[in-house]
């Protein structure tokens, strides 16, 4: 990827699948991410949420069958934009983030980027 699209942004990947985690950290970094976050399960993202400073999330709509409004909610209440990943579709979002940009998995490493730059512009 020629262009830098995330230049030194601070991305959280809120993501339980280690192999998935691996490409999209791998994606972000190549598009200019400075700092890259990961956490794979709602308490250590809400503690990295509570912690640290971030420009933008991608968001596991379920982490091992466990729901992600916290997650959500904590981002939003911060005004962290976020874009959630899923292999399900937007009726297994949380009902008052349906509006919320969705990408279906799997997905390739350029729309992942391309969905955080537009969250994020």
């Amino acid at each position: 990827m020629s262009e830098k699209l995330l230049n030194d942004r601070r991305v959280l990947i809120v993501e339980d699948e280690f192999l998935v985690t691996v490409v999209l950290e791998a994606a972000v970094l190549e598009a200019g991410a400075n700092v890259v976050r990961l956490a794979a399960s709602t308490v250590d993202a809400l503690a990295l949420i509570e912690a640290e400073p971030f420009d933008v999330a991608l968001l596991d709509a379920r982490l091992d069958e466990e729901p992600v409004l916290d997650v959500a909610e904590a981002l939003d209440k911060r005004g962290i934009p976020f874009v959630f990943h899923s292999g399900y579709g937007p009726e297994h979002l949380p009902s008052t983030y349906r509006h919320r940009p969705l990408l279906r998995k799997p997905s390739l490493s350029s729309s992942v980027v391309q969905a955080l730059y537009e969250a994020v512009k």
